[in-house]
């Protein structure tokens, strides 16, 4: 079995800032692989399995961010799910697109491409406060497409905060665990940056083979 290591989302849960910082304590001998709340030996496959998704180089940089932490198709509450959304190659997350409740606030605070906004994603019943980091933002329509970073990022900076907004869509590449994603259909997933593990429900609305893997779109994304 190859050695474990952390997913990379520096949740902060085991009590280290970042998941680098908690591979130095475990290699230090400080801590213990069960302090990560994404540990699970009985959850737990191959390397080779996610390489299974190719092999071209920019595949491997971002796949190479899930090193030894697969997926056993069962999130934390015992849920079945039938793939994981992964980023795009050499992006930090999956693109997700949201609305803030109150949609205005894109004109009104003039939020552009770079800025951090901070929120809950209370449409679909995620508990979790987020910061993303905006790649665009329309003042009509108030969609800002965005990626998911640590939440440590909002203590490093200025943030618009919008409390609390709706999830509009993901994009992303789909690795299988059960079944692919099927165009039209309604399927659960499970983000591969979600913070607390748990399978979410979409329509998929968006399938492409591409050369780095099965290109998504996922919309009226909801957590039963």
């Amino acid at each position: 079995m190859n050695k474990w290591t952390p997913p990379g989302k520096n949740c902060g849960a085991c009590g280290s800032q970042t998941c680098s910082g908690f591979v130095d304590r475990l290699e230090g001998g400080l801590a213990e692989p069960s302090l990560c709340p994404f540990y699970s030996k009985e959850k737990t496959r191959s390397q080779e399995n996610i390489m299974s998704l190719g092999n071209t180089p920019n595949l491997r940089n971002f796949v190479s961010q899930a090193k030894d932490f697969t997926y056993s198709g069962i999130d934390v509450v015992g849920k079945e799910y039938d793939f994981v959304l992964l980023p795009f190659p050499d992006e930090p997350s999956a693109r997700k697109f949201i609305v803030p409740f109150r949609a205005d606030l894109v004109e009104v605070w003039g939020i552009k491409k770079g800025d951090l906004v901070t929120g809950r994603p209370a449409g679909p019943g995620c508990p979790v406060y987020h910061a993303l980091r905006v790649l665009s933002a329309n003042p009509v329509t108030g969609v800002i497409e965005c990626h998911t970073v640590g939440p440590m990022e909002a203590r490093k900076e200025d943030v618009h905060d919008v409390q609390a907004y709706h999830v509009h869509a993901f994009e992303g590449v789909a690795s299988p665990v059960k079944k692919p994603p099927v165009f039209g259909t309604r399927q659960y997933f499970l983000p591969g940056n979600c913070m607390i593990g748990l399978a979410h429900t979409a329509l998929v609305n968006m399938v492409f083979q591409k050369s780095f893997g099965t290109h998504v779109r996922l919309e009226d994304i909801r957590i039963l």
